[in-house]
């Protein structure tokens, strides 16, 4: 299960660092619900659209604190997120995901972060 999870969120943090917003829109399921930190949308054009908006010089650092099978294909994935910035300090977030496995392989079909203080 961990290593499912580690393999797409690796994919994920690498195109959120050399800002490939169509690269981390493929790593979703095409009907994926996605919620950043602003409304939320549903399917790859509004995730990458989401991702295209990010500051140039964004990075995404995680750790896996849980993981659990749900079912066959499904795995349910708690994280803790630091977003850094080449101009404002470190972001901190937590992140709920879905990764599913699909004919395309595994994929996010449900992302969900919060921040807590």
């Amino acid at each position: 299960m961990e290593t499912v999870l580690r393999d797409v969120m690796d994919q994920w943090r690498a195109g959120v660092g050399t800002h490939r917003p169509q690269q981390v829109a493929a790593l979703f399921t095409e009907d994926a619900i996605f919620q950043g930190l602003r409304p939320y949308s549903v399917g790859r054009p509004g995730i990458a659209a989401y991702y295209d908006s990010q500051p140039p010089g964004l990075s995404a650092g995680y750790r896996i604190l849980e993981t659990r099978a749900l079912a066959a294909g499904l795995v349910l994935g708690y994280l803790a997120v630091d977003f850094s910035f080449t101009d404002r300090p470190t972001l901190h977030a937590w992140l709920s995901v879905l990764v599913r496995r699909t004919a395309e392989g595994w994929r996010i079909a449900h992302y969900q972060v919060s921040r807590l203080e």
